[in-house]
């Protein structure tokens, strides 16, 4: 089973840059730059641990989530987002997005990985020289120079910041439609579920829509209900959905995403970790359920982890047959947002792959 992973052919569609650094690229970064950091930084990305939120909040969920704290947190824990925003910090040029573009391109090649999506924040106040256009402009020599020496594909997403106004997302997709590239496809919504509901951003995916950009949405992932889902469908124009745990809490959402086979995102692992008992009790019942369940690494530089990770916990810690990971690596390809005649030859490559193996 192993080695039956480890030579699928798949594609990544969920995947947030800043989550793919490295380590020892962090800690490069760092200290050129300098960084007045509370510890080590490889020591930090080894303790990245984002605590629990209210219990309250989840008491009566369907998958119990657990409460507490587990036994494998570290006694000094930092967040996803305070290690995030420190690798932010570290980046001070266009070669520095490049190279972390291309070092998450050859990671994501190591797992087989054939077509990488990965979604982009807002261009930090220390680089603002850069502005839109020269950041983009950066991540895509990195995708390029990832194409010539992998043989893969590649796009961007813009991330929306949830935590910002609905005004502000305006600004942002306005900023993405009016710098046209052709690697940057779509947008999705990112951020903490609870700090923004998606009907604050209608008018900024509407905005998207009208352009042509594809969408998706973190939804149903900390907000344990399934109306936001939804909301992402049907009032945001969502292709697909980041996540989506939550929808198990009602059975006539579950019943129609999957007879409309919704494409959710998911990942077994997570920076909560006291959540990832839960997280892959979540993911079996979306499987049990029939609904279109699609690996994804989310951000492998810092939880860490791996796309043959999540297919071997699928298949080891869940027992997930064969043939049912092969279907999820080709609804990967079919949800994929290259143009059709691209996918249309990935999805070829992949069943030609498959059936040698």
């Amino acid at each position: 089973m192993s080695d039956f992973v480890r030579d699928l052919p798949k594609v990544d569609l969920h995947c947030h840059l800043i989550g793919t650094v490295r380590a020892t690229t962090f800690a490069e970064l760092a200290r050129a730059a300098k960084l007045d950091l509370p510890d080590e930084p490889e020591r930090i990305f080894a303790d990245i641990n984002s605590l629990p939120p209210d219990p309250e909040l989840y008491r009566n969920t369907r998958v119990p989530v657990p409460p507490g704290r587990s036994a494998d947190e570290p006694e000094v824990s930092y967040s996803l987002f305070r290690a995030s925003a420190w690798v932010i910090e570290s980046l001070r040029s266009a070669d520095d997005l490049t190279r972390i573009v291309y070092e998450a391109f050859e990671d994501a090649h190591r797992n087989n990985v054939r077509h990488l999506e990965m979604s982009f924040d807002e261009v930090p106040a220390h680089l603002s020289a850069l502005g839109y256009t020269g950041s983009v402009n950066a991540y895509v020599d990195g995708i390029r120079m990832a194409e010539r020496d992998f043989g893969m594909t590649g796009r961007l997403l813009a991330a929306v910041d949830r935590s910002h106004s609905g005004e502000a997302a305006v600004a942002r997709v306005r900023t993405v439609v009016d710098n046209p590239n052709d690697y940057v496809v779509g947008i999705g919504l990112d951020n903490l579920e609870t700090a923004g509901p998606p009907e604050r951003f209608v008018d900024a995916y509407r905005l998207a829509g009208e352009a042509g950009l594809r969408r998706t949405a973190h939804s149903s992932e900390h907000a344990p209900i399934a109306a936001n889902t939804i909301t992402c469908l049907d009032d945001l124009g969502c292709d697909r959905i980041d996540h989506g745990y939550f929808v198990l809490e009602d059975d006539a959402v579950v019943a129609r995403l999957r007879d409309e086979q919704t494409a959710f995102l998911v990942a077994s692992t997570t920076s909560r970790r006291s959540w990832r008992p839960w997280r892959r009790a979540s993911i079996a019942a979306m499987i049990e359920a029939g609904l279109n369940v699609i690996p994804c690494s989310d951000d492998p530089g810092m939880f860490p982890n791996s796309l043959n990770q999540e297919y071997r916990i699928l298949a080891e810690d869940l027992a997930v047959p064969r043939e049912r990971l092969i279907a999820m690596a080709l609804a990967g390809v079919d949800a994929c947002w290259l143009p059709d005649a691209q996918k249309a030859a990935l999805r070829a490559r992949f069943q030609a792959e498959i059936d040698a193996l």
